[in-house]
């Protein structure tokens, strides 16, 4: 069975409608996807390396997601592994400031302890 990946003007989580945004927020939200994107950022990687970075996930959830994110058009096969393309690159760069962004919560949170935020 062939992995769908959420598609603009299709009804996604959260829209009926499949409004592009919406339909981006529900493959980006898909454990693990995010984690995907981020290491393959700098350079192109082989499966079981990715997999190895993405603390083991299955090989299935693995599978599952490469099929997701390349039906996407956000990754593609490059060589022995894996290649965000230029539309996955750009979303990575569009997520810039959402990092900034979370780096200045995490400074307002203060540290975390095992009781929660201070």
């Amino acid at each position: 069975m062939e992995a769908r990946a959420p598609r603009p003007g299709v009804p996604v989580r959260g829209s009926e409608t499949g409004r592009p945004v919406m339909a981006a927020l529900d493959l980006l939200g898909r454990r693990w996807t995010m984690r995907i994107l981020w290491e393959l950022r700098q350079a192109p990687v082989g499966f079981r390396e990715l997999q190895r970075r993405c603390e083991r996930m299955s090989s299935s959830v693995l599978s599952t997601r490469i099929e997701e994110l390349s039906g996407a058009r956000l990754i593609a096969p490059d060589g022995d592994g894996y290649r965000l393309t230029e539309l996955g690159r750009d979303l990575v760069e569009a997520l810039s400031p959402l990092g900034a962004w979370s780096r200045r919560w995490a400074e307002e949170m203060g540290p975390a302890t095992a009781d929660g935020p201070q």
